[in-house]
């Protein structure tokens, strides 16, 4: 025989309140829910608990006998629930890199929900990296952009279109523009180094980005980081290069950032999960990023995207 937790429950607030419906309000339920709870312990036990009356309900010979066990009971299943709470690990999140978009995302859903536990993870690679770990469990949910179908156990949701700026150097002929048309950099070079592996969805994404505005995407030199990034553009005052609108930059003095328009180019972020990840806090996230996405008809992202955004 295996004693129901509940009704256990609902007998020790009975024999601390002494009526059905004191106890049905501690606990959150009906009356006639108490009482049903109430008839399936007495008869699982095989014996009679309480001693109803019109004056309240009291304990019979068995219900005395039987209290102190039920309190030690749910002690013990209240103790047991603690651990696990404590043991539960933080909600873990691929956001690519600690400066890109989807950490700034992370960043305000940690400070949204009273600083709930998050962990970040850096694939820095993107989808192809970052997808084992959604498959073993290593990690809740990641930020890509899936290029084609994704497996059946995976779910997606638009997390963000992040408008595409002009970094240059305050040297570069546009660094006194308050904003650049896409059409005035055709014909010109932007240079990209961390698309440089074809394999990546960044590099699918420029696939598309080169013939849309006439501009060629030059991969040359190695990928050393952000800042060796922006370090060789404010030395160059002739080559440009893109970054998110909400990326974190590193300050430097001399380089300026720039808004693209007619239209902005955007990068557009997904949110990726398990179906079988059942982290308590997840649904909490991806419920986060829904409420938080806004579709713009003001940015251009490739057709391939666009059916997943807009719709």
């Amino acid at each position: 025989m295996e004693l129901d937790l509940g009704a256990v429950r609902a007998f020790v607030a009975i024999a601390d309140d002494g009526f059905f419906g004191d106890a049905a309000d501690r606990l959150g339920v009906s009356q006639q829910a108490v009482s049903k709870r109430i008839g399936k312990l007495e008869t699982d036990l095989g014996a009679a608990l309480l001693f109803r009356s019109r004056h309240g309900t009291s304990l019979t010979d068995d219900g005395r006998a039987f209290l102190g066990h039920a309190r030690t009971l749910l002690d013990l299943a209240d103790r047991a629930i603690e651990v696990i709470h404590a043991r539960r690990r933080p909600l873990r999140v691929d956001v690519l890199s600690s400066r890109s978009a989807p950490a700034d995302i992370v960043r305000r859903f940690h400070e949204s929900t009273d600083d709930l536990p998050v962990d970040l993870a850096f694939s820095h690679r993107g989808m192809r990296h970052a997808l084992p770990g959604l498959v073993d469990g290593t990690v809740d949910a990641a930020f890509a952009r899936p290029v084609g179908p994704l497996d059946k156990d995976l779910l997606a949701t638009p997390a963000l279109l992040d408008p595409m700026h002009l970094l240059v150097s305050r040297r570069h002929r546009l660094a006194g523009r308050r904003r650049v048309r896409m059409a005035e950099l055709a014909g010109t070079t932007v240079w990209i180094p961390g698309a440089v592996d074809p394999e990546t969805e960044w590099a699918d994404y420029y696939r598309a980005f080169e013939p849309k505005f006439d501009i060629k995407v030059d991969t040359t030199g190695p990928n050393f980081g952000f800042d060796h990034y922006v370090e060789t553009i404010a030395r160059s005052p002739d080559r440009y290069c893109l970054v998110g609108q909400r990326s974190r930059v590193p300050w430097n003095p001399d380089v300026v950032q720039i808004p693209l328009v007619d239209p902005a180019p955007a990068y557009p972020w997904t949110v990726i999960w398990h179906t079988q990840n059942r982290h308590p806090d997840l649904a909490t996230f991806v419920a986060y990023v829904r409420e938080n996405y806004r579709w713009s008809d003001e940015v251009w992202i490739p057709e391939a995207d666009r059916g997943f955004f807009s719709g």
